[in-house]
This record gives C-alpha cells, structure tokens and sequence, in this order.
C-alpha cells in the first residue's frame, strides 16, 4: 500500500460521474409528467436539467414546458417524483466505465473515499449498495444534509469536516459545471468527467484535470498535486 500524503481523499459526484442513472431519471421524470397531463421529454433534454438536486430538476422541467409553479405545487411534484424514482432507482441505471476499479485501485493505494451529492441521502445509499461500493465509501453526504447544494461548496466543506481534512487536501470528481464550481469554490482540486450530464464541453468547465474514464484518476493524481 503506498501512502497517500496527497490527496488524503478523492471525493465523487454520483449521477453522471460514478454511475449513469439518466435512462432511470428519464423514465421517472415522465411517468411524473404524465400523472399531471404533461408531455414526455426526451433523454437529452433530462439530462440538462439533472445536477441540482431534485426541486431544480422539477423546476426546469416546468420551465422547458413553459409553465410556472410555485413552490408548494413543486413540492408535491417533487414528492411525487421521488416515489415514482425510489422504486426504480436501479432498473435502468449502471455504474460508469472504470468506477470499480477506481474505487478498488484508490481503496487499496489509501486514499480515503466519499460521495457527495445533490440526491437525497437514501436513494444515494441504495444505488451505492447495489453496485456493491457503499462499503468502499467513508463518507456519504447527500442533498438532504443540510448545507446548500451544489454548485454552492457547503456539501464539500462539509464532507471535508466531516473527514477531519482541509478542502486543500481533497479532490472532487465530477461531471458537471456544477461540480466543477463547487469543488473551486471549496478549495479543492477538481477532475471532470467526459460524457455527463452537461450542455458544456467538459473542457470548458475549468476543472483542474479531465478524464475520459474513471479508472484514469489512480494514474493522474500525482499531476494534480501543486
């Protein structure tokens, strides 16, 4: 094992960057829609909208139809929403290419481990229990904790306090602005993820470093550090 004076821990992303779960996000979104007589969206079109939690996520979804809600209707929606995903959060969903060996790789190299995501805390445990990785992370820190979501850096912080660490000492992986954003605003060096659920490119996002797979950060971290 070597040891891992820098960084101290590598922190995910998880819709996107650990796992893929747009065609299950997709498909909850529009059966929601549906029980309300709205249209479907296509997968390209969910995909801009996921990044910033669960009320955003209805938000923009209203936004793309052209209607407004106010925020106790987006609640109900909302709730609505999480009933109809809860259930189904692992049907069509995958863990993107390269997570376990990532996770496996900088397990075993010392890097201490975590999640830190705008989803709610409970999906985000059972997702990660079912593609056999929750027992790899040290920390789980879900939208539903408290602090601002991201693209704020109160998730981050938090998680980095939680570890005992500086934001200095961690590095965030994502694959979205708000990702990126967040992780720049907490201190932290920050890899994104090509192929997420963005408009951008993943070049344009400022990220320290950008990968195609996740199995490339063991080797890359090094280049990071400075």
């Amino acid at each position: 094992m070597q040891d891992a004076t820098w960084p101290k821990a590598v922190l995910f992303d998880l819709d996107g960057t650990l796992i893929d779960s747009l065609p299950d996000i997709h498909a909850a979104l529009n059966e929601t829609l549906a029980s309300y007589g709205e249209p479907p969206f296509m997968p390209e079109a969910v995909a801009a909208m996921v990044g910033a939690g669960v009320q955003a996520l209805i938000e923009r979804a209203y936004a793309a139809l052209g209607k407004a809600i106010d925020p106790a209707t987006r609640d109900k929606v909302v709730a609505r929403y999480l009933s109809i995903y809860g259930p189904r959060a692992t049907e069509l969903t995958t863990l993107n290419a390269g997570a376990s060996d990532a996770l496996r790789f900088l397990g075993e190299g010392g890097f201490r481990l975590g999640v830190v995501t705008n989803k709610p805390r409970a999906e985000t445990d059972e997702i990660l229990k079912h593609f056999g990785v929750l027992e790899r992370m040290e920390i789980v820190v879900g939208g539903d904790a408290g602090p601002r979501k991201k693209p704020a850096p109160d998730l981050l912080l938090f998680a980095a306090r939680e570890l005992g660490l500086e934001p200095a000492d961690v590095v965030f992986v994502g694959d979205s602005e708000n990702d990126v954003d967040a992780a720049k605003a907490a201190g932290m060096k920050a890899i994104a993820l090509r192929g997420g659920y963005t408009v951008h490119a993943a070049e344009a996002l400022g990220a320290d470093l950008v990968l195609d797979r996740l199995d490339e950060i063991p080797g890359r971290l090094a280049g990071l550090k400075g």
